[in-house]
């Protein structure tokens, strides 16, 4: 197996006295999708801001394919390449999908982005290449319908696809979801599931915190399980599955040897 393009070891955060994280240590390879679960507040969401830079560690260590994240700015993990959705669809309103998925390219397109936003000139050539490929990454989330319309004529799951299209616009190395299956239909959900494979197919790490176990289970390579801030299992789905521990901390009760336990429970 390749070396990993995400290490992570030993995060840790504190709020004041509040360990929220605490030693976790995470692998992700290109190309995988990776599921990270763990029942409410057991340190997910925090876990993801300082993979995307959103979140200083207190402690450890944060590599992408071998260079030290820790001293860059915000800003700079876009340009890295690690690209966060998140549970609400945050578009650009009065803009068209095509305008809102290109300014995803701004990491890309540096300050070549509002020349083209705003008509500027010399601008052509970059426009029509910006263009070409919003247009392609709307036909990928399956929206090329309503490429032209406003982004408030979407619905909720149209605009979960369009979030998606413009983190893809910025060339993303590794791309975090946080719930995208949140407010889907059933329908919507597995269309999701085709994106996210598609995505991970194209040499792309996907990390997904998921409550939907079900639609998480079926789509994830591995599982990480975390518990008070802890990592307490990994592996497979199956595997993840049929741990103790995880079980546990689900059900609370190590002794429920159902397998199948994990699949009813309806949050992570």
């Amino acid at each position: 197996m390749s070396a990993p393009l995400l290490v992570v070891r030993a995060l840790s955060k504190s709020f004041g006295g509040l360990q929220a994280v605490a030693d976790v240590d995470l692998d992700v390879y290109a190309g995988e999708i990776l599921g990270v679960i763990g029942p409410n507040g057991a340190g997910k969401s925090t876990t993801f801001s300082m993979i995307a830079g959103a979140l200083p560690p207190t402690s450890g260590t944060l590599m992408l394919d071998g260079e030290s994240l820790l001293t860059l700015p915000t800003h700079a993990f876009a340009r890295r390449g690690i690209m966060r959705t998140f549970q609400h669809n945050k578009p650009f309103v009065s803009m068209s999908l095509q305008d809102n998925v290109m300014v995803g390219m701004h990491t890309r397109l540096g300050g070549g982005l509002w020349r083209v936003l705003l008509n500027l000139g010399g601008a052509a050539r970059t426009e029509q290449d910006a263009a070409h490929r919003a247009n392609e990454l709307i036909d990928f989330v399956g929206l090329g319908e309503w490429r032209d319309a406003d982004v408030s004529s979407l619905s909720f799951g149209q605009g979960r696809l369009l979030e998606i299209a413009r983190g893809l616009a910025a060339e993303p190395r590794l791309m975090l979801f946080d719930e995208p299956a949140a407010g889907l239909t059933p329908a919507e959900c597995e269309r999701l599931a085709v994106i996210i494979r598609q995505i991970a197919k194209r040499g792309i790490a996907v990390v997904l915190i998921e409550h939907d176990m079900r639609f998480l289970m079926a789509l994830a390579d591995r599982v990480v399980v975390l518990n008070f801030g802890r990592k307490i299992a990994q592996g497979t789905p199956a595997e993840v599955q049929r741990d103790a521990a995880v079980v546990s901390a689900y059900l609370g009760d190590v002794n429920v040897p159902d397998r199948n336990s994990m699949k009813a429970v309806g949050h992570a």
